[in-house]
């Protein structure tokens, strides 16, 4: 594949995701959502990320692992704590990666 047709892939790319998120963003403004529906959409970006951090947390190639000798469960269980007790997102965060990166470097064969 040339260079120049890499180009219009990206820039094509650009045009289509612009055009749908402008349109959007546009008619925002007078769209108005039910009082209900705006109070469980808040609920959405934690539903989405634990649906996609769970499985890959609890599960390696064979199936079901819950054990310590998980790096991706050790670093999801200290997140779980650290963010119950401490309610500081980016703390919550960097100890959750640190702990993963250290069980990861001890259980590692």
């Amino acid at each position: 594949m040339s260079n120049l047709s890499l180009v219009f892939i990206v820039l094509g790319m650009f045009v289509v995701t612009f055009s749908i998120r402008f349109v959007l963003f546009a008619s925002a403004q007078k769209a108005a959502m039910p009082l209900w529906l705006e109070s469980g959409l808040k609920y959405v970006p934690v539903s989405v990320l634990t649906g996609i951090i769970a499985p890959m947390s609890l599960t390696d190639n064979v199936g079901l692992n819950i054990t310590l000798t998980n790096p991706w469960f050790v670093g999801a269980l200290v997140s779980l704590v650290v963010g119950v007790l401490l309610k500081r997102q980016l703390l919550t965060i960097s100890i959750g990666v640190a702990a993963f990166f250290l069980a990861k470097l001890l259980v590692s064969p």
